[in-house]
């Protein structure tokens, strides 16, 4: 297997959750080091290795941090790279100098993974688009769509998703994705 063939099997596996949360802006969001995390299995299983370097750039009086993802193959030792950059701010409330570059730093790094491994921050216009339906319209086109693909989730009990969430619970946004998965 070559590192294209590698990369493809890494992004189509990956799973970085949002599992991170900030309170203040009532958000979930994806941290570098979870990113790591979850990539680490498959770095192992592909025999690959992922190295990070940053380096600051100035541009008139800002100042940036360029962050370098590097997959290396650990059997040919080809590379593929991915460059994630962020402005330091020139100051933040409660931050040291020394903390508002790391959190930079995390902030570019992040994007260099995102970009190398196909991950995703925005969200989807579509998925968000309810298309003027009603929630409960909404309910009943997914529980109808689940029902008829029936045999692709032989374990969902009824009223469910297959991750087992509830139907009911689902929000608005969290249904059209839903419907928008399940349709294409």
């Amino acid at each position: 297997m070559d590192i294209q063939e590698k990369l493809y099997l890494i992004q189509s596996e990956l799973v970085a959750p949002k599992n991170m949360k900030n309170n203040f802006g009532n958000y979930n969001y994806r941290s570098c080091e979870g990113i790591l995390e979850s990539l680490k299995p498959l770095l192992f299983k592909y025999k690959c290795s992922i190295i990070l370097t940053d380096s600051l750039e100035a541009h008139g009086d800002r100042v940036y941090i360029k962050a370098v993802a590097l997959l290396q193959d650990g059997e040919s030792r080809t590379c593929i790279e991915s460059v994630g950059i962020a402005r330091e701010a020139a100051t933040k409330k409660g931050m040291d100098d020394s903390q508002i570059s790391g959190s930079t730093s995390s902030y570019a790094r992040k994007y260099a993974l995102n970009g190398l491994f196909a991950i995703d921050d925005n969200k989807d216009a579509d998925a968000l688009n309810t298309h003027g339906k009603d929630v409960d319209s909404m309910r009943k086109e997914l529980t109808l769509l689940l029902e008829n693909n029936a045999d692709k989730f032989p374990d969902r009990q009824e009223g469910c998703t297959p991750k087992g969430k509830k139907i009911i619970d689902l929000s608005p946004v969290e249904l059209a994705k839903a419907i928008s998965h399940l349709k294409k």
